[in-house]
C-alpha cells in the first residue's frame, strides 16, 4: 500500500473557528429532513417503485419528519410521477414541506416548478458543485464562472416561485462543499443569499453538505462555525448539514456541526446513501434522547420501522446497528449479563428516576423492546447470571446461588456442544430435564407426617419396583424424610441446601422447591415442582439423590 499517493483534500478556515469545543452537549433537536426517498433510493440497485415510496412516505410523517426531500422531478419521470402523487393524492400534511431537488438550469427549474403544482409546502434545493476538483476536472469553470451558474439558478428559482401559487422556501447548496475552500464557499452561498434575501418569514436554507468525508469530524466543524459566523442575513438563515460516511464518522460530523452552528440535518434512516451512506438519523436523534434531549422524532416501535426500510428497500439492518440492530441489546458475555441482571434487579428495588443500567445506554422498552427476548442471549459464552436471570424473569424459576451456577455450566455445555445460541424455551426444558421431578433410579411412593420428637416421617420407597417402608425422625419433614431415604437404601449424603418458593407464572398455582447433597463425589441438584409445597420439597430430594447415582 502506498500511502504517499494521498494527500489532505480539505481546506481549514481562514481564521481559528474554535468556539464549538466550549460547548458539551447538543441541547435541543434540530430540524430534520429525511433524503431516504431521493438519496437514499438513488443509491439503491432496485430503486423503490411508487407505491412503496408513498408507504415509506407516510411512515416517515408518522415519525414525525416535517421536510421529506423526495427527489428530483426534472430528471426522472418516475421522480415527477412520485411528487405529483403526492400532491394530487392529498398526501402531505399541512405540517410537512416536501423538498425537491434542482440544477442551476432554467429548463430543470422550469420543470421542477412544473411538479410541485398545487403544492401546498414545499423546500426548492438548488445545488452546483464548487470543490476544487469538480472545478478542475469535470466542468473545467473558473470560480467565476462557478458563481455566476450559482447566482443565475438563484435569480431563476425566485422567478418561477413568483409564478407559481404556493409556499415555497430555497435552499442552496454548493456541493463537495468539504473539498471547496472556506472563502469561496463563503462567497458563492451569500452571492446566492443576496439574491434570495431573507426574511424572518421566508427564512433560506444553506445546506453545506460532506459530499465526501475528507477530514475528521472537528475539522467540519470547524468549517461550518466559519460559515455560521460569516453568512449574511444570519438570523434569517438557516444552516442545514448533509453527512456522508466515506471515514464513518458521519453521525460525529453532525454532532459536531450542530454544537458550531448547523440548525438542520439531512439524513437517512439507518444511514442509506450513496458509497457508505449518509448520516444516520436513528442514531443521530437517539444519541440525543440517550442525553435526556428530546429529538422530536418518534423511534418508539423501531421495529416497523426496520421492516417497512428492509422491504422497501431491499436492503439490511446490521444486527449491531446502533438502537436498531437485532443485537444491540443482546448480552452474551457472562459477565455482562451478571452485571445487567444485577442492575434489572437494582431498578426493581430503588424505582430511580434516570435510567443507569451497566450495558444498557438506554431502555429497550423505548424503542419497542423486551428485556426477556433481547436483554439476555444465551451461548456458550453467557454465564450463570444472565441464565438465571432469563429463568427467574420469564419462568419465575429462582434458584438458589451454586445451583444457579451449577445449571450455568450445563446450560453452557449444552451451546458449547451444539454450536448455537439457545432460546429461553430451550433454557427452561434443560432445567426440566436435569433437575425436575427425576424418578429414574428410584421414587418415594408415600410420606406422611406426625409431630413426635420433632417430626416423624412414614416413607414408601420405590426402588424399581422394590417397596420399602422406613419411619425416620428429623427436625423438619424434608431432613425427616431424608433420614428415612437415607436407611432404606444404605446410602450416605448431607443435605447441604433446601430452598422453596411459589411459582406464579401458571395458571394453576404451583410451588417449586430445589435441594442440594453432598456425596463424596461432590454436590447434586435436584428440583420438585408440584401443587403442593411439601410434596415439591420431596420430589427435589428424589431428584437430587437419582442425580447423584448413589442408588444402584
Amino acid at each position: 500500500m502506498n500511502a504517499s499517493k494521498y494527500t489532505r483534500g480539505y481546506f481549514m478556515p481562514p481564521v481559528k473557528s474554535m468556539k464549538w469545543t466550549e460547548k458539551e452537549y447538543i441541547d435541543h433537536a434540530p430540524m430534520w429532513c429525511s433524503v431516504d426517498l431521493r438519496d437514499g433510493n438513488q443509491a439503491l440497485i432496485i430503486p423503490m417503485s411508487l407505491e412503496e415510496k408513498l408507504e415509506f412516505f407516510e411512515k416517515l410523517v408518522n415519525i414525525g419528519f416535517k421536510e421529506i426531500e423526495i427527489g428530483f422531478p426534472a430528471a426522472s419521470e418516475t421522480e415527477y410521477e412520485f411528487c405529483r402523487a403526492l400532491i394530487e393524492r392529498n398526501m402531505i400534511p399541512d405540517d410537512v414541506r416536501i423538498q425537491v431537488l434542482t440544477q442551476a438550469r432554467e429548463h430543470i427549474i422550469a420543470k421542477t416548478f412544473e411538479a410541485l403544482a398545487g403544492c401546498k409546502n414545499a423546500v426548492v434545493h438548488l445545488y452546483n458543485s464548487t470543490s476544487v476538483a469538480q472545478r478542475e476536472q469535470v466542468f473545467k469553470k473558473s470560480k467565476e464562472d462557478i458563481i455566476k451558474l450559482a447566482v443565475e439558478g438563484a435569480r431563476l428559482c425566485a422567478e418561477y416561485r413568483d409564478k407559481t401559487p404556493g409556499n415555497f422556501i430555497f435552499e442552496y447548496s454548493p456541493e463537495s462543499f468539504t473539498g471547496t475552500e472556506p472563502e469561496f464557499a463563503l462567497e458563492i452561498c451569500n452571492a446566492v443569499i443576496d439574491v434570495w434575501k431573507p426574511t424572518p418569514d421566508n427564512k433560506v436554507i444553506i445546506n453545506l453538505p460532506v459530499t465526501v468525508e475528507l477530514s475528521m469530524p472537528h475539522v467540519y466543524a470547524s468549517q461550518i462555525e466559519y460559515m455560521s459566523d460569516n453568512l449574511h442575513d444570519r438570523e434569517n438563515v438557516i444552516i442545514s448539514l448533509h453527512p456522508h460516511n466515506d471515514r464513518g464518522c458521519a453521525v460525529a460530523d453532525a454532532e459536531m456541526g450542530l454544537l458550531a452552528g448547523g440548525d438542520r440535518v439531512e439524513g437517512t434512516c439507518f444511514g442509506n446513501g450513496e458509497r457508505t451512506g449518509n448520516v444516520d438519523i436513528v442514531t443521530l436523534a437517539m444519541n440525543m434522547y440517550s442525553q435526556g434531549v428530546d429529538p422530536e422524532l418518534d423511534f418508539s416501535d423501531m421495529q416497523s420501522l426496520v421492516e417497512i426500510y428492509e422491504r422497501v428497500t431491499r436492503m439490511k439492518v446490521n444486527e449491531r446497528s446502533p438502537y436498531a440492530g437485532r443485537l444491540v441489546f443482546a448480552a452474551f458475555s457472562g459477565s455482562h449479563q451478571d452485571a445487567i441482571a444485577k442492575g434489572m434487579k437494582w431498578r426493581e428495588e430503588k424505582d430511580p428516576d434516570h435510567w443507569n443500567v451497566p450495558y444498557l445506554p438506554i431502555d429497550p422498552k423505548d424503542v419497542g423492546r423486551e428485556y426477556e427476548a433481547d436483554v439476555i442471549r444465551i451461548n456458550s459464552q453467557s454465564g450463570k447470571g444472565g441464565i438465571g436471570y432469563i429463568m427467574e424473569q420469564m419462568f419465575g424459576i429462582d434458584m438458589p446461588p451454586k445451583m444457579r451456577e451449577h445449571f450455568g455450566y450445563a446450560v453452557k455445555s449444552v451451546s458449547d456442544h451444539s454450536h448455537k445460541e439457545l432460546m429461553p424455551s430451550e433454557i427452561k426444558q434443560i432445567f426440566m430435564d436435569r433437575y425436575v421431578n427425576i424418578e429414574t433410579d428410584f421414587k418415594i411412593d408415600e410420606a406422611h407426617f406426625v409431630q413426635k420428637n420433632g417430626i416423624t416421617a412414614s416413607v414408601t420407597v420405590n426402588k424399581n419396583g422394590k417397596i420399602i417402608t422406613r419411619e425416620a425422625v428429623g427436625n423438619g419433614r424434608l431432613d425427616a424424610v431424608s433420614n428415612a431415604v437415607k436407611d432404606s437404601l444404605d446410602i450416605k449424603y448431607s443435605l447441604i441446601t433446601y430452598q422453596e418458593h411459589a411459582l406464579e407464572t401458571t395458571s394453576q398455582s404451583q410451588a417449586v422447591a430445589y435441594v442440594g447433597i453432598e456425596t463424596d463425589k461432590g454436590v447434586f441438584w435436584g428440583a420438585g415442582i408440584k401443587t403442593d409445597i411439601i410434596d415439591a420439597s420431596v420430589c427435589a430430594l428424589v431428584s437430587a439423590i437419582n442425580n447423584s447415582g448413589l442408588v444402584k
